[in-house]
């Protein structure tokens, strides 16, 4: 009887090999925290489409920034929920420099420096109509007006002292004006995270919810702006673009849905490439995991391990703090 002369489950046999052989491994300083602030205090607000999810005021972001630090994981990404009179056809509050996350921005490095921050530089929790830029009469996205803005806000976060600006607006241009403006004002360690390979995804849902801004976009859409979803040939145009602009990282948004892109993205320019797991990715396992259906912890690690084996060297994810847990047990 011939046996195979190489057999592939020897090393598979027992945990040690396994681990010894194990190609791509999750930790703790792979993720950053994903949270929403609004304004108060003592203040959380559970998002229905989102379990387990709270907007919380300051004090409360504090709390889980205290969390980060002590599991392990380096970095929040902030997004704003503003209250209604907040908002504006010129989305002027995502400047001022008394705006919520400007003050989030400061009592969080006030209080734990060396936890990364990355703010979100994008206009529609700020605008009336739901748009991530000013609009013309006709109600389309105007670009030129739009990078203004959003020149604006990233130097007012950079002021506050955000670490990373991340514009996830999907102007042209916008990585290359923000860059100048930081490095004419002064701001020559900001980094800049772009969202490179933004697609107008069904899968953001949740997070619109989570920042106000649904209501307000009603029936409207992004796809202007936005990335057709069967697009990747174009998504490796516009990383190089935003590299050859500035850019410090990338980002590929969303992330299970667009895996074959995060690998070619990262085979073809070898950059920090980071994904984020979307509020819809994180609603569809939430929701199987409530409902029996799937083991939470297993197919969230695994869905995780995805992304750094398809090439990201950062993951944003509202799992972070679960994960990091369950990593370090």
């Amino acid at each position: 009887m011939n046996f195979p002369a190489v057999r592939m489950r020897r090393m598979r046999r027992d945990a040690f090999s396994r681990a010894l052989m194990r190609e791509h491994t999750l930790l703790p300083s792979d993720l950053i925290m994903v949270a929403f602030v609004i304004d108060g205090e003592g203040k959380r607000e559970g998002i229905p489409s989102m379990p387990g999810v709270e907007r919380v005021s300051i004090d409360g972001l504090l709390e889980l920034a205290g969390e980060c630090v002590r599991l392990g994981v380096p970095a929040l990404a902030l997004f704003p929920s503003p209250g209604p009179a907040a908002k504006s056809e010129d989305a002027a509050e995502a400047w001022n420099p008394q705006g919520l996350m400007q003050r989030a921005t400061r009592a969080l490095k006030a209080k734990y420096p060396d936890l990364g921050l990355i703010g979100d530089v994008a206009l529609d929790p700020y605008t009336t109509h739901g748009q991530d830029g000013l609009i013309d009469e006709n109600g389309y996205v105007m670009n030129e007006p739009t990078v203004e803005a959003l020149i604006k806000m990233s130097l007012a976060q950079a002021e506050a002292g955000m670490d990373f600006v991340a514009p996830s607006d999907m102007m042209d241009g916008r990585i290359g004006a923000i860059r100048e403006a930081l490095e004419q004002a002064g701001y020559i360690h900001t980094r800049i995270l772009a969202y490179s390979a933004k697609y107008a995804s069904s899968f953001y849902g949740p997070f619109r919810d989570a920042v106000g801004s649904a209501a307000s976009l009603g029936k409207g859409n992004k796809h202007t702006y936005q990335m057709d979803i069967g697009n990747s040939d174009e998504a490796l145009r516009e990383v190089e673009l935003d590299i050859a602009e500035g850019a410090d990282a990338v980002m590929v948004k969303p992330g299970l849905p667009y895996l074959d892109v995060l690998r070619r993205v990262k085979d073809a320019f070898g950059v920090p490439t980071f994904v984020y797991q979307v509020s819809g990715e994180y609603a569809m396992l939430k929701a199987a995991a409530l409902n029996g259906w799937l083991n939470e912890r297993a197919v969230v690690l695994e869905t995780l391990t995805a992304f750094k084996r398809a090439g990201a060297d950062a993951i944003l994810t509202y799992y972070a703090l679960d994960a990091a847990r369950w990593l370090r047990e």
